[in-house]
């Protein structure tokens, strides 16, 4: 049996379906990078692969201790492909479905090729806190008969307790890249050193967000073929892609999911309809009449984090919140708890949708549909980690019936519709008009005239008392039944324009006037 902190497997045995959905014909396949060496794309539920253990793929034996006292036995298919383009020095870029142990994949080979007199030789760039320290724990862990060592360096703590563990020369900086230009800025830092750059979750790194950021420290790096630079992510859009050329130097792309088939289908999905004012008692039923080991509730919002735990809370529901506004010692307490498995519901924002990596987490809650569809992909990935099973449910009210869509056209596959016969939905508050989608079976509905809100409006009907018109409020008596023929349709003239159409004298004049004598 496999065992492991991050990205890592849990059991030796291939997934089974856990059930048949219908495919998308509208699927949307991922682009390949231009110039890049696209490596065929494999089954979508084979999660390891034909290798038969890590002895196969190079690693020292420092490495394979390692791996043997972190309870890993075979590798995964993007771990199996990964490491041995990396250990051969190539730009790479992997996708691969989350869960799949893209932290080993990148990690391994780092272990292997890193210098123990050379600090700072591998820098790790992450977009979380939390993904951070999930990422140096497991280097640490996984090169624990090694002598190289991760540091992970982030905000929201003490530069002084930083600074002592950078004392020791570690070789790899596991950061994110706010904190990492700070420690550079102020001196603590030198990245003249850094030969393999790692952006993990790059679809996220490389975003409006953090694209200056990271422009800004890979300039900084030596640069290709100096610097070996290793992109990793579950969604990769084409726009990403293109980007990712500038930062590297011909990377080969390894494809270890089929395009259009990113979850893994250990993962039961589910939506429920739910009114927007029945989402609170419906999360409250489900929790307590499914009774599941360990969720995560995901909410758009940070408010409605805060406003849903407290409503959890007084329903006697153990529920905690997690988000960015929170100070970064509380948020490692919660995630200190997550692992010990002393929290049974975490209601959390999108900063735990990527890296937060708990074994037990049973159950995934898209309370509120995420705007971006492959925000769902990272969201559901928190379950069903290597080989195990797991559940994932989305509230989906009437009107984001196209949310669904896009969540099934990007995953290529059908989610079906949950019923719970018995919850019982409440009335709409204050006898507010309850909005049906148009795809909702609704027979009073398909009887009425279709809205549309392009056509012409017609006026409402007058008054009779309104209806006599004042003829003598119109020239001549006559009242106009209709716009007139021709309009100015606000056209302003400029001063080329008056100027053309003034009379041949006068334009001549304007063009050579006439010249005063200076006054004596």
């Amino acid at each position: 049996m496999n065992t492991g902190p991050h990205d890592s497997p849990s059991e030796s045995h291939a997934p089974q379906q856990a059930q048949a959905p219908g495919l998308n014909e509208q699927g949307r396949e991922n682009p390949p990078a231009p110039q890049a060496n696209v490596a065929a794309p494999v089954a979508p539920d084979d999660v390891f692969h034909e290798v038969g253990s890590f002895n196969e793929l190079g690693l020292r034996n420092s490495v394979l201790k390692g791996l043997e006292a972190s309870g890993f036995e075979r590798p995964t298919r993007i771990q199996a492909m990964l490491i041995p383009r990396i250990m051969a020095g190539k730009d790479v870029i992997g996708q691969a479905k989350t869960g799949t142990g893209k932290t080993a994949a990148f990690g391994l080979p780092l272990l292997n090729n890193c210098a123990k007199d050379v600090p700072c030789q591998a820098l790790i760039l992450v977009p979380t806190r939390e993904l951070a320290m999930q990422v140096a724990r497991e280097l640490n862990e996984l090169g624990q008969a090694t002598p190289i060592r991760a540091v992970a360096v982030i905000g929201g703590e003490r530069i002084n307790q930083q600074l002592q563990a950078l004392k020791s020369g570690p070789q790899i900086i596991v950061s994110t890249p706010g904190r990492l230009m700070d420690m550079v800025e102020r001196g603590h830092i030198s990245l003249a050193n850094v030969k393999y750059a790692v952006l993990d979750e790059v679809d996220r790194m490389l975003d409006i967000g953090f694209r200056e950021d990271i422009k800004r420290i890979l300039g900084m790096c030596p640069q290709p073929p100096a610097r070996q630079t290793i992109f990793v992510s579950a969604t990769l859009p084409s726009d990403v892609e293109r980007l990712i050329q500038k930062h590297s130097k011909d990377p080969e792309k390894i494809v270890a999911v089929t395009a259009g088939a990113l979850t893994t289908k250990m993962v039961r999905q589910h939506y429920i309809p739910v009114q927007p004012w029945d989402k609170r008692r419906l999360l409250a039923h489900l929790l307590t009449h499914e009774e599941p080991a360990l969720t995560v509730v995901f909410c758009r919002m940070k408010r409605t984090v805060d406003e849903l735990t407290k409503y959890l809370n007084e329903k006697k529901i153990d529920a905690h919140a997690m988000h960015g506004d929170m100070f970064q010692n509380k948020r490692n307490k919660i995630i200190e708890r997550l692992h010990k498995g002393d929290l049974s519901v975490l209601v959390a924002s999108d900063l735990a949708s990527r890296g937060l990596d708990v074994d037990g987490i049973t159950h995934v809650i898209n309370y509120d549909m995420p705007e971006d569809p492959e925000i769902y992909v990272h969201r559901i990935g928190r379950t069903a980690r290597i080989g195990r099973e797991g559940v994932a449910w989305s509230f989906v009210t009437p009107e984001q019936g196209d949310l669904l869509t896009q969540v099934e056209t990007l995953i290529n596959m059908e989610i079906p519709k949950l019923d719970y016969p018995d919850f019982q939905p409440s009335p709409p508050p204050g006898g507010k008009a309850v909005f049906v989608a148009p795809n909702q079976q609704n027979p009073a509905r398909e009887a009425a005239v279709p809205f549309n809100r392009y056509a012409a409006t017609v006026a409402p009907p007058v008054p009779a008392q309104q209806k006599a018109i004042d003829t003598t409020k119109f020239p001549g008596g006559i009242v106009p039944s209709k716009l007139p023929p021709k309009r100015m349709w606000g056209k302003v003239k400029t001063s080329q324009s008056l100027k053309e159409s003034l009379p041949p004298e006068t334009k001549a004049s304007t063009d050579n006037p006439p010249t005063v004598p200076p006054a004596n």
